[in-house]
């Protein structure tokens, strides 16, 4: 009996140990996350530039009044 006393006291002392472990392995993986998403470029400025382009290629051609180009174009910069 004591020897199985002595094996259950010698587990109990990594326990807490491993449920430590567990919990800062969790930390590290949300922080990982947040800060991978927080570092990718933003698609919404490239986006908006390339349709600058379009829109300024569409008024140089003559589809789109100048009126509608302004009002487009302030949308898009704003």
């Amino acid at each position: 009996m004591l020897g199985m006393m002595g094996m259950m006291g010698y587990s109990w002392g990594f326990t807490p140990l491993i449920g430590i472990l567990f919990l800062v392995l969790i930390i590290l993986g949300a922080y990982y996350l947040i800060t991978a998403l927080a570092w990718q470029p933003r698609s919404e400025s490239k986006d908006s530039g390339r349709a600058l382009e379009i829109l300024k290629e569409r008024y140089a051609r003559g589809e789109i009044p100048r009126e509608q180009y302004l009002k487009v174009k302030e949308e898009l910069e704003s």
